[in-house]
């Protein structure tokens, strides 16, 4: 068994193994991976480990040399970068989906930071032998393309809803993109602190457990802990389109 040359500045990983033969048989592989020939998905076997890790580890780090392709096969993270004053969260993400995409096809360092939030399971591919697939397989690179792509125009959305709507009109944006696109269900547990929230929509943790108090008051939610229910989402889908 060939031994793959591993690095990442992580804490607390519970498990780390080479993948050989796993990407063969493995269901949650990305659509990308999807298109790779037998060859090919061996020589990513050859060239993969899977780790474990838990909330609050360090997937990626900002500032540092990149060397590896990270593809979230379970859990959630937080996408991060430092700004002039502050950590700024950018999105959440939700497995499964790569991560750290424009550093492996641009940049050498690391641009921003990931930090796991729910329990997570993450493929570390060697970077070169991903480069390799990128040349040698269009169909393979098509699909990681349409993924940056998507990342992009979310990306671009994501600012204007930001720079233009008020801090109820976002925190209604959150609720509903954990409802529709990260738990499916009207009733889910918020994954992050309320600080961590207050970052994700350029406002306080005060203004945002005012607000979410607010909802709760008004019918639209029932809020304890971080346990939500939404329960007029109507209201909260006017509320995201008034901003």
């Amino acid at each position: 068994m060939r031994v793959l040359i591993f690095f990442c500045d992580i804490a607390h990983i519970l498990y780390i193994y080479n993948m050989e033969n796993e990407c063969k048989l493995c269901n949650i592989k990305s659509k990308a991976a999807s298109k790779l020939d037998e060859d090919q998905v061996k020589q990513l076997s050859f060239n993969c480990v899977l780790a474990k890790f838990s909330k609050g580890d360090s997937l990626i780090k900002q500032g540092v040399l990149s060397t590896n392709v990270a593809y979230l096969r379970s859990g959630l993270a937080k996408v991060h970068i430092a700004g002039p004053y502050h950590e700024q969260i950018v999105r959440i993400v939700k497995a499964p989906s790569y991560l750290g995409l424009p550093t492996t096809i641009g940049d050498k360092i690391n641009q921003y930071s990931v930090t796991v939030i729910e329990n997570a399971e993450v493929c570390f591919i060697d970077i070169s032998t991903f480069r390799y697939l990128l040349r040698e397989n269009s169909d393979f690179s098509y699909e990681i393309m349409l993924e940056l792509c998507r990342n992009e125009l979310e990306a671009f959305y994501r600012c204007a809803r930001r720079t233009q709507k008020q801090v109820r009109g976002k925190i209604a944006d959150v609720l509903l993109e954990l409802s529709d696109f990260i738990f499916f269900s009207d009733h889910f547990t918020i994954p992050i602190t309320q600080e961590d929230f207050g970052n994700l929509v350029d406002s306080s943790r005060e203004s945002v457990s005012r607000i979410l108090s607010e909802f709760e008051k008004d019918g639209i939610i029932s809020y304890s802990n971080k346990q939500i229910e939404i329960k007029n989402k109507k209201s909260l889908l006017m509320i995201s389109a008034n901003g």
